[in-house]
């Protein structure tokens, strides 16, 4: 990454439109960047105003260095509709979409980008390419989604996972699914990270399979195939986040009422408890895929540009931790 070294020089800019308490988790992430150097970040499809002004901010907060993959005469036009300088990026021209993913997910491959950030195309045509047995980003560990919320009324930032990749997984997916989650928290340094497993009711029965299955994972953490992080399930959405609610259902563990990582069942009740977050509570949420070879921020249409520098910020922290875990050990004897 010869063009790093020059970049770090530069003093790193604060996050933008932050003024209420909610954004100071933002800030805090944010501060642990200071002396972090930025990565080279595939921006796939940057083909609309809000995706291609957010790598340059990015870029500007010394959170990356932008290499835009796209159609490169569309990429202009937006930069001239919207004044934007593009000086500071790379532009690798090829077509939109399924195209704009499979180069984006080459340069990853390649070594040549730390991070993959969507741009305009469809969230599954990036993944699509991410997938790809033999071409792909995969590894041992199953890919998966995870919101890093942001809630007014809740008093830490909340993992929520997996509400956008995983439809209904299995047993073995949620370990994978948890561990990610946990990883990811370590690496933001939540300073206990406590994972709820969701269900309907506490306690488990066979006619709701999600308490079956929270049983289990509680039992694999208890054997050390999950580890990092205090685990308790199944725990209803109200004992998971609510004291009161523990102790009104005499649930007693270091997770009820204070957890700060939810696993949800399926993607359809994770997709709308982050909505109903977003949309009724006024929460914010960066989102990542994890579990690739690269973390891969999956950004929305509506998602503002503090919230798209928050999910950088996520990638840009989880692209050092794996710089740090891949380092050479000293030859033996």
């Amino acid at each position: 990454m010869e063009d790093q070294a020059e970049t770090t020089e530069r003093p790193r800019s604060a996050l933008p439109e932050v003024s209420s308490t909610q954004q100071d988790r933002y800030h805090e992430l944010f501060k642990h960047c200071a002396e972090l150097e930025p990565v080279h970040a595939a921006v796939a499809d940057p083909c609309d105003r809000a995706s291609l002004e957010a790598a340059i901010r990015a870029s500007e907060t010394r959170l990356i260095n932008p290499i835009l993959v796209g159609p490169e005469k569309s990429i202009r036009s937006v930069a001239e509709a919207a004044s934007l300088d593009l000086t500071a990026c790379e532009i690798v021209d090829c077509p939109p979409g399924a195209a704009a993913a499979a180069a984006a997910v080459a340069l990853a491959r390649e070594g040549k980008a730390e991070v993959i950030i969507k741009g305009s195309l469809r969230a599954n045509e990036l993944l699509h390419e991410a997938v790809m047995a033999g071409t792909g980003l995969r590894t041992e560990r199953r890919m998966s989604h995870a919101f890093v919320m942001d809630i007014p009324s809740y008093a830490s930032p909340l993992i929520i996972t997996d509400a956008g990749i995983n439809i209904f997984p299995s047993l073995a997916e949620k370990r994978d699914i948890c561990q990610n989650a946990i990883d990811l928290a370590n690496v933001l340094r939540f300073d206990e990270p406590r994972l709820a497993i969701l269900s309907a009711v506490e306690h488990v029965t066979k006619k709701i399979p999600s308490t079956v299955e929270a049983a289990a994972l509680c039992k694999m953490a208890d054997r050390g195939q999950i580890s990092g992080a205090l685990v308790d399930g199944p725990l209803a959405f109200d004992t998971a986040v609510s004291a009161e609610a523990a102790q009104q259902e005499h649930i007693s563990s270091p997770v009820a009422g204070r957890a700060n990582i939810l696993l949800v069942p399926d993607i359809e009740s994770g997709n709308m408890l982050v909505k109903q977050l977003m949309f009724m509570s006024g929460a914010v949420g960066a989102a990542i895929v994890l579990g690739a070879r690269v973390p891969i921020v999956l950004t929305s249409s509506s998602d503002k540009l503090r919230t798209r520098l928050a999910s950088a910020t996520v990638a840009l922290l989880l692209a050092h931790a794996k710089r740090r875990s891949m380092r050479v050990l000293p030859a033996a004897g």
